[in-house]
């Protein structure tokens, strides 16, 4: 392996791969963004190659993620990799929207969807409406929250969930408790 790098996930590989394909790219697009071969991509996505932190930074900005999300937090015993992810291994993920904190529940990116813990801090919001080609259900634990889906708000609560299917969103906590949310998006996107 090359420019070997502590702490990158177990699955880089499939969820490089998982992210390209959610995006509409091909082996070739992406390569070409990042002024690489197709080669190389294919060896990282099929975890034979380790790409050096600038490679990892690159692919990131163009899959448009944030980089924390390419790496692990606390690795998984071997028995439990893939299966159970546990709260202190749990990867940040997202972009850094103010207000918002982002974890992933699932494994990985492998699967058809991806599960999220979701906390909105009090008084964070959203100002521009979010699109994107996915099938979104949510489910409040915690706190509320002002979901905007196509231009009518509803106030979510405790045991209420919500579903959005490519229409335009966005989100407020203007209460004074954090709102905590399970979030499940197919296909992957971040």
């Amino acid at each position: 392996m090359q420019h070997g790098l502590p702490n990158h996930s177990d699955t880089l590989g499939a969820d490089l791969r998982a992210l390209r394909k959610a995006r509409g790219l091909t082996l070739s697009d992406l390569a070409e963004t990042l002024g690489r071969s197709v080669g190389w991509l294919s060896q990282v996505e099929r975890d034979m190659s380790d790409p050096s932190i600038t490679d990892l930074r690159a692919i990131a900005l163009a899959l448009d993620v944030s980089v924390s999300i390419l790496f692990r937090h606390a690795a998984a015993p071997a028995h439990e990799a893939g299966f159970v992810v546990r709260k202190a291994a749990r990867r940040q993920i997202g972009s850094s929207v103010a207000g918002l904190v982002e974890e992933l529940l699932s494994p990985d990116l492998t699967d058809d969807f991806e599960m999220m813990h979701s906390t909105f801090a009090p008084h964070s919001r959203i100002k521009d409406f979010v699109t994107r080609p996915t099938q979104e259900v949510g489910y409040l634990i915690s706190g509320q929250l002002d979901l905007d889906i196509d231009g009518t708000t509803h106030t979510i609560t405790p045991g209420d969930s919500f579903r959005i299917r490519g229409e335009a969103f966005r989100w407020a906590n203007p209460y004074d408790t954090p709102a905590v949310a399970i979030w499940v998006i197919a296909p992957p996107v971040y």
